[in-house]
């Protein structure tokens, strides 16, 4: 079973900074076009930032000039670089493969904007 380990999400103001990252001990994310996805309570899951394996990057026009995806294939690692965070930004943060995301998700790291 194929186990997506997200980290670094907490509790900030608006305005502040958080760093994700998520990495796999089993899986190697080399091959593979990444993503970072969140969802909020009462909301669907949805796709915030995507680096390609040439690592082109994309992202939804709510987080663009904000945040920053990025990955070391070397580390097997894919971090999200969140600045400015905003209220809706609140949500769990979920990191998979952007095309054919593994059935099984991680836990999750948990993000709060607040004052």
């Amino acid at each position: 079973q194929v186990q997506i380990v997200e980290s670094g999400g907490g509790s900030v103001q608006p305005g502040g900074s958080l760093r994700l990252s998520c990495t796999s001990t089993q899986i190697s994310f080399r091959f593979s076009n990444m993503a970072w996805y969140r969802q909020a309570p009462g909301n669907e899951r949805e796709l915030v930032a995507a680096i390609s394996r040439d690592r082109l990057t994309d992202y939804v026009d709510s987080v663009k000039g904000r945040f920053t995806i990025s990955r070391d294939n070397d580390r097997n690692t894919v971090d999200l670089q969140m600045n400015d965070l905003k209220p809706e930004d609140t949500a769990v943060y979920y990191c998979n493969r952007k095309d054919f995301p593994f059935s099984t998700w991680g836990q999750g790291t948990q993000v709060t904007v607040s004052r």
